[in-house]
């Protein structure tokens, strides 16, 4: 017994031995778990599936830890490389060693654990919702953190998902931060999120008394939940409540029925029955050609169905009517009031002030930016109509090719890029470019047809028109039917700014600045040079400028080029924000010819006014009628065609011998 004895106890140390050796062959199972490990431990089934509804708390407890590790954990939980060890439950950041091998490295101490196979870890893949709460927790974070471009992220998660949480760590980052603009983004956010969730509700007020003179959107978001109301109902009315405004049943805001209807869903009064309900039932009692005892034919008229009804009520079949005077009584018994969903007082007095304001502040710049709009198109109109102001305004030659110049000019324009990858160069070389071959252009049209038809105005039109269409028919030939792509220099991108309602599109302010540079260059042009000498003297008096030594013929020419060669700058200007295909023209020829008559013929201060004009009233119409432009279009030529009727000459018309002409 006592050898058994012996040899049993040899075979039980040896048995504890090899369990030990095993342990150790298998480094990382036995390391003591750090405190953030302990933690997830207490939440690890939660943890390990995750979903929206449920890892709130377990988040929240985690980073109120204040445990040095939780940031690292965080971001790697957030990007997917956490794992779990199947053998005992715990959490590992984890690596791809390649082989279906991971390297597991400890999230307290961030040392290297073991490199264990794949299908001993399960991965943790949090969904997007619970990502979004993984940020937002991060956001703490990262307000301080020293790489600007993580605080930035953090400050853009606060915009997205503002919570009373984080304005306790976003005040404490504040005086902390190096980087003016992301301080005074931090400024800006902590002022939203006190007025949305600060504790104490004068620093409510004056936080929304700060930014009452504000006009962006993410102020208006923060204001409108404090003002939004919620109706309720009750016998009496309720103190110590945020009171809104009390409702009068059958008022202009709450109808007899509609308030007598919530009564009824509330399950404070009996449902009325509406007509319709009432013929249902009544089609489903139909017993020997009656109703409740009233033949069907006589169930045309409503007292007949109500005397029915009330039959089939009295016998039990239906509920009983709901008569007038019991919606009446139930409605006087109740009273309908709206409460704010903020419980301060003050604050909603003060929300309600600062909405007041910014309503009237957003309406006056929603006119300027109206007004910009008005200038902005204006200026695109008295561009496309600063050449046909020379050869119908002054020469009187009505050119319906004229848009198909602006076409020829933005082509122009689009053939250089192709060439000149710059295009700031390619632009700057259009513009001389496209005035060469329109005025190329021009000249050839005024010697081969235009000069036989003057003073022949209908054969004028008929021939220029013929033109418009064959230039049309080249351009498809040529280029196809598809938009072709005119890009502006990259300065020209984006938008100048004022505020979060007011915005003008560089573009927008490069061709109204060409638009003055034109004008001026036209008033020097005719003022100030021997052909706009020339050309005044021709078109008031060709006889008597031919007997002065002056060669009309040339004279008419070069004009026509000129307001060609215009034409085609103004078309390198629209190309860069309209689209550029061979009907480009044709969407600009009947307002430049408007310009032009508004205006005052021959008058180049008319046709800036003309622009002036037509472009305020086509951003008028579009304003009052959005939905619609083509209907603004032809409101805007019918007040063209009634002011004609008052104004035949124009806004400024013409005087002395060029009127009578």
């Amino acid at each position: 017994m006592t050898c058994k004895f012996r040899a049993d106890l040899l075979l039980f140390f040896c048995g504890v031995l090899a369990l030990a050796l095993a342990s150790f062959a298998r480094p990382g199972h036995a390391q003591e778990a750090g405190p953030l490990q302990q933690l997830l431990q207490q939440d690890a089934a939660l943890i390990s599936k995750a979903s929206r509804r449920t890892i709130g708390p377990v988040i929240d407890r985690i980073v109120a830890s204040d445990l040095p590790a939780v940031p690292m954990f965080l971001s790697a939980w957030q990007d997917k490389t956490i794992w779990q060890r199947r053998a005992d439950g715990l959490f590992f950041v984890g690596a791809d060693m390649g082989d279906r091998t991971y390297r597991l490295t400890d999230i307290d101490s961030g040392a290297v654990i073991a490199t264990v196979p794949k299908d001993d870890l399960k991965q943790l893949k949090p969904n997007s919702g619970v990502r979004g709460l993984i940020a937002t927790a991060l956001v703490r974070f990262q307000l301080s953190d020293p790489d600007p471009s993580l605080r930035e992220e953090a400050l853009t998660a606060i915009e997205r998902r503002p919570e009373a949480g984080l304005l306790a760590p976003l005040r404490t980052s504040i005086d902390t931060e190096p980087d003016t603009e992301l301080k005074a983004r931090k400024l800006r956010i902590e002022r939203l999120l006190t007025i949305g969730h600060g504790r104490d509700p004068a620093e409510r007020v004056a936080a929304i008394k700060d930014m009452s003179g504000d006009l962006g959107v993410d102020l208006r978001a923060a204001l409108n939940p404090l003002v939004a109301t919620r109706l309720q109902i009750s016998t009496d009315l309720p103190e110590g409540i945020n009171l809104a405004r009390v409702l009068s049943p059958g008022g202009p805001d709450l109808g007899r029925l509609e308030a007598y209807d919530m009564l009824a869903e509330a399950e404070l009064a009996p449902a009325r029955q509406t007509p319709d309900q009432i013929r249902t039932v009544l089609s489903n009692h139909v017993e020997g050609g009656t109703v409740g005892g009233v033949a069907l034919v006589r169930l045309s008229t409503p007292d007949a169905r109500a005397i029915a009804y009330d039959t089939l009520a009295q016998e039990g079949k239906v509920a009983p009517l709901v008569r007038d005077e019991e919606i009446d009584a139930a409605l006087a018994a109740h009273v309908f009031f709206e409460t704010y969903a903020e419980p301060n007082p003050e604050v909603t007095a003060a929300a309600l002030a600062a909405l007041q304001g910014i309503s009237t502040r957003v309406g006056l710049n929603q006119t300027l930016d109206l007004g910009l709009d008005a200038i902005s198109l204006a200026s695109i109109y008295f561009l496309a109509a600063i050449g046909l102001a020379i050869t119908f305004g002054l020469m009187g030659v009505i050119n319906m090719a004229h848009g198909e110049f602006i076409m020829m000019g933005a082509y122009t324009g689009y053939l250089v890029q192709q060439v000149i990858p710059n295009h700031t160069v390619s632009i700057l070389l259009a513009i001389p470019l496209a005035f060469a071959v329109t005025f190329a252009a021009g000249v050839a049209m005024e010697r081969l047809v235009i000069r036989h038809l003057y003073n022949r105005p209908l054969e004028t039109l008929l021939a220029t028109f013929g033109i418009s269409i064959a230039l049309q028919q080249l351009a498809k030939n040529i280029f196809g039917t598809q938009a072709r792509p005119l890009t502006a220099p990259g300065w020209l991108d984006g938008a100048l700014v004022l505020n979060d309602v007011v915005a003008i599109s560089y573009i927008r302010i490069a061709i109204f600045v060409l638009a003055l540079i034109f004008l001026g260059f036209f008033l020097f042009l005719m003022k100030r040079t021997r052909l706009g000498l020339e050309t005044r003297t021709v078109t008031q008096n060709p006889r008597m400028a031919a007997a002065m030594g002056i060669n009309p013929g040339r004279v008419n020419m070069l004009t026509f080029g000129l307001g060609s060669g215009i034409a085609g700058i103004a078309g390198v200007a629209i190309g860069l924000y309209a689209k550029v295909t061979s009907e480009l023209g044709a969407d600009y020829i009947v307002q430049s010819f408007m310009t032009v008559v508004v205006g005052g013929v021959g008058n180049i201060w008319g046709a800036l006014l003309g622009a002036t004009m037509i472009g305020t009233l086509q951003k008028g119409i579009e304003w009052l009628n959005p939905s619609n432009t083509l209907a603004a279009q032809t409101y805007m030529i019918i007040f063209i065609i009634i002011f004609i009727q008052f104004r035949p000459r124009g806004i400024i018309a013409l005087k002395g011998r060029a009127a009578g002409d």
